[in-house]
């Protein structure tokens, strides 16, 4: 049987379109972790289409060690300051003077990322169109009288243009996770690199971002309380997953003793989180990425955070994807510390979210509009 004629029209239509961007330079800059998985199949549609593809990364949350295991070609440009609002700020702004040059040269079309703020900067001094994607609503995603000329969120935040331009917010189904988890082939050799003793339960343990701006100190007790109710349980072994080299050391001077047995550990380099959760029972996070990762492989996710709760986490509690403890009676009484039923296999399925964010951003490319810059 032929085929459809709506399905040749399709195909000559993309062909169309890859042509009208092909050889157009898109800059992606990569500010936190999450981003280099997030990012990987978007590059490789985007090579796909011809494409060229310039990367910066901040050497911040083991980003740049990330990328290295993602075998990215990238620039390492600036570092996290810290806490300080001040310093927030300043380095925000030091780190987009280190960008410049670089960008100036490479003359992209168009600058995608999720949320960098150095790179809304970079874009507004060279008059660069630019992309943020973003799935937190209440982050700080730019600076004052700085915004990206687009947006991207999930289907699940409603979200108003704060520029009150038409047609600069865009949507795509699921969860940024759902990007890139149904590629993901879980690696067993992980398991003897990080110690996970399957007669035991696994528990991947990630500490509130206490560094955030949206940080709530409430956060910090419903840690406290975990570690209590995982160091006090028997046959448990915490995987714990610190932001940072400081909030490495500070787990391990708090609690020295359960370090000391072995119960507790931190991974010596930058693991797959992706792999690490699918060898996990069950995950206990500070909120972000990881919560909704766990929900995208069905892993049981509890999350500790206390920040405001964002669309995406009301969208998966509400399915029963993710549980939101709310107290330190919520610690004791709904975490489940139990096994749980490993397929051998992940589930593969075609990435909506994928498809749609891509073909958004080749949309751009296409048509472009007139800078909000100008």
């Amino acid at each position: 049987m032929g085929r459809s004629l709506a399905a040749e029209i399709n195909e000559a239509s993309m062909a169309t379109a890859s042509r009208q961007v092909m050889g157009k330079r898109i800059w992606i800059d990569l500010d936190n972790s999450p981003h280099v998985p997030f990012f990987a199949p978007i590059i490789e549609e985007f090579k796909k289409r011809g494409l060229i593809v310039t990367l910066t990364a901040r050497d911040a949350y083991q980003v740049c060690e990330l990328a290295d295991r993602f075998q990215f070609n990238y620039k390492c440009v600036g570092r996290h300051w810290g806490k300080n609002r001040f310093l927030k700020v300043f380095g925000t702004c030091f780190r987009a003077l280190q960008i410049l040059p670089i960008v100036a040269h490479e003359k992209p079309n168009l600058a995608i990322a999720h949320g960098s703020r150095s790179q809304t900067l970079v874009c507004t001094l060279l008059r660069i169109q630019s992309l943020c994607i973003f799935d937190y609503e209440f982050a700080k995603m730019s600076l004052p009288l700085l915004r990206p000329d687009w947006y991207m969120t999930p289907e699940a935040i409603s979200f108003r243009d704060p520029t009150q331009k038409t047609g600069r917010v865009l949507h795509y189904p699921g969860i940024k996770e759902d990007v890139y988890a149904p590629s993901f082939t879980p690696d067993p050799t992980i398991k003897s690199r990080v110690g996970l003793d399957e007669r035991c339960i696994i528990v991947l343990l990630r500490p509130p971002a206490n560094e955030a701006h949206y940080h709530n100190p409430e956060s910090d007790e419903l840690f406290a309380a975990t570690i209590k109710l995982l160091g006090n349980a028997p046959d448990i072994k915490v995987i714990l997953l610190p932001r940072n080299h400081k909030q490495g050391l500070l787990l391990k001077s708090t609690w020295p003793s359960l370090f000391a047995t072995g119960r507790f550990s931190i991974p010596d380099h930058a693991e797959d989180g992706l792999n690490l959760i699918w060898y996990s029972d069950l995950v206990i996070s500070g909120g972000g990425t990881m919560n909704r990762e766990a929900a995208a492989l069905g892993v049981p996710v509890y999350s500790i955070f206390r920040g405001k709760i964002g669309a995406v986490d009301r969208y998966l509690a509400h399915n029963g994807r993710l549980v939101l403890l709310q107290s330190t009676e919520d610690v004791r009484t709904k975490i489940v510390l139990t096994r749980r039923a490993r397929p051998l296999t992940t589930e593969r399925a075609n990435s909506a979210a994928l498809a749609t964010i891509v073909d958004h951003i080749v949309s751009i490319l296409e048509h472009p509009t007139e800078s909000a810059h100008n």
